[in-house]
């Protein structure tokens, strides 16, 4: 995704903050690299001078920062109106916000068997065999079982989010993807898109931009 990302922020140096960057780093290293004034933010996220170890909506953030990233982090938070204002708040008068997330409702039967064909079996288990797991033990059908379990951890759909970003800040672009590849195996992201240009599945990552009116 950092191509993506990187095409949509602001030119260096300017100041970007990363929500959700989580224990990996997220986009800071890459960002710091490219010349960025990059601070990550999310309660696990690394020790160093460049990252804040707390919950974005609950302490005070940086604020007139240029760019703001949120990679799959709005569609689990407790109450994405809150942190959609603390963004407005975070971000300088035409400051821009790049999201990309995952819209689990369009993640639908056919969608969820196109994947689960494609899994890697040699190699470290991620999120689809736990959802394929789950899913054939609990006897239900597909979209029952992801609908209970979306409710179960609280997430929240794309259009929501959407809606929410759109009454708050400027779009400037909405778009949707492939979002499964990177937990397939030898499957690239045109593969995906192939299959969604086919009709055979439904594209499940979102990239919305926008910027602070």
């Amino acid at each position: 995704m950092w191509p993506l990302v990187r095409g949509r922020l602001p030119a260096p140096p300017a100041r970007v903050l990363d929500i959700g960057c989580g224990r990996l780093s997220g986009f800071v290293p890459l960002l710091r690299g490219d010349g960025y004034d990059a601070v990550g933010v999310d309660p696990e996220a690394p020790d160093g001078p460049h990252y804040l170890r707390f919950e974005f909506e609950r302490v005070d953030a940086p604020t007139d920062v240029d760019g703001i990233v949120a990679s799959a982090s709005l569609h689990h938070v407790a109450d994405p109106a809150l942190v959609v204002d603390r963004i407005v708040g975070s971000l300088s008068g035409g400051g821009t916000l790049v999201v990309v997330e995952w819209a689990w409702e369009r993640f639908d039967h056919d969608t969820a068997q196109w994947a689960f064909a494609r899994l890697r079996e040699d190699e470290e288990e991620g999120w689809p065999h736990r959802r394929r797991a789950e899913w054939l033990a609990s006897g239900q059908t597909w979209e029952e079982y992801l609908h209970n379990w979306a409710d179960s951890h609280g997430l929240h759909r794309s259009d929501l989010l959407v809606r929410t970003l759109d009454e708050r800040l400027e779009r400037r672009r909405l778009e949707y993807g492939p979002y499964l590849f990177p937990e397939l195996a030898h499957t690239t992201p045109a593969d995906e898109q192939t299959a969604i240009d086919a009709g055979a599945i439904r594209p499940t990552r979102v990239d919305w931009l926008g910027v602070r009116r």
